[in-house]
């Protein structure tokens, strides 16, 4: 039987540690040594080196365990419990000396996921959570908000690099929401978007074309902290998917509603 609390004290101070390393790297960061995965998606050495430290040290703490990395330096082979890693969540942010910028850190079973983590590098904010337990930002519980009307709503809309498929979804969300919510902002992190979220930053968020890297972790957390997770078409068994909508719950109709409205995404 895992000793979840314990094990998110470790990927706490593994995560922390990680952030430190992209901190630093971050005064002398060279853009000529950056790559471009698909168009206008990035990855550099950091993320790479990010990704390495962190493997080892989770490699330690729980040996029996495989990985899903976005940047590939481990792999998943039918354990009985996976790591699901983002080194370095927020490149493009990253490369151009913007906030926020996170390490993210899952750990799920076959069927749900366990544990998360997410450190933001610019604010200094640790998050953390493990299922069955509560939702904590360095060391203090946090909760969602308890907004329903959607004229006091604060929302994150992200647009993804596939945006030929997403476009008109895009567009569509933007058309409903711009002046009908409170604000609406991008941050360019998915994961600090869904921490924003869990701790009643923000209100609502959603994003489509999401590797399980970019979710996972803080997605358990906003469960944690009393928030709705689905895919886009409400479908609570989310941990496979690409298309993630999170609330604080009361928002999720509406989410989901004008999501109804536009064609379904394919991946």
């Amino acid at each position: 039987m895992l000793d979840l609390k314990q094990l998110t004290t470790g990927v706490c101070r593994i995560a922390t540690e990680a952030g430190c390393f992209l901190k630093e790297e971050r005064k002398s960061f060279r853009r000529d040594r950056v790559e471009e995965k698909h168009a206008h998606d990035y990855v550099s050495y950091v993320d790479k080196e990010s990704e390495k430290r962190v493997v080892s040290a989770l490699s330690t703490l729980l040996p029996e365990a495989g990985f899903i990395t976005e940047e590939g330096s481990a792999t998943y082979q039918d354990e009985p419990y996976c790591w699901v890693i983002d080194p370095l969540d927020g490149t493009t942010n990253y490369i151009h000396d913007e906030a926020p910028y996170c390490v993210c850190i899952a750990l799920r079973s076959r069927t749900e996921l366990l544990l998360g983590v997410v450190y933001e590098v610019c604010r200094d904010e640790c998050f953390y959570a493990w299922k069955g337990g509560k939702a904590y930002m360095n060391d203090k519980e946090i909760h969602v908000s308890d907004i329903k009307d959607a004229k006091d709503a604060f929302v994150f809309t992200e647009l993804p690099y596939n945006y030929n498929q997403y476009k008109q979804t895009a567009l569509h969300l933007i058309d409903k929401l711009y002046g009908k919510v409170g604000g609406i902002r991008m941050n360019g992190s998915a994961a600090a978007a869904i921490c924003y979220v869990a701790m009643g930053r923000f209100d609502a968020w959603a994003e489509a074309f999401l590797g399980k890297w970019d979710y996972s972790a803080a997605a358990l957390i906003a469960q944690e902290a009393g928030g709705k997770v689905t895919d886009f078409y409400g479908d609570d068994y989310f941990i496979e998917g690409h298309h993630i909508i999170v609330t604080n719950k009361y928002l999720h109709p509406l989410f989901q509603k004008l999501l109804a409205e536009v064609p379904p995404l394919d991946m």
